[in-house]
């Protein structure tokens, strides 16, 4: 979780950017650097479910009073 330093691991920092946001920043690596930035097919779904994070209250974490519980 901290091995480069990041306040949490990358699964939480989704949650908490959203998923949607993390999908279209991937989209756009992708047309404009190359396939290494293609979006896992797991986040896609999440996001096709609207499970988009905290701001929904489920993504990769069941969001419960602001605060992350592993599903």
């Amino acid at each position: 979780e901290l091995g480069y330093r990041h306040p949490m691991g990358p699964l939480k920092l989704t949650d908490l950017v959203g998923l949607d946001v993390r999908l279209a920043i991937a989209d756009h690596l992708t047309k404009e650097i190359g396939p290494q930035f293609l979006a896992p097919p797991l986040l896609r779904r999440l996001v096709r479910a609207n499970k988009l994070g905290a701001k929904t209250g489920e993504g990769f974490y069941l969001w419960k009073g602001g605060e992350p519980h592993p599903k």
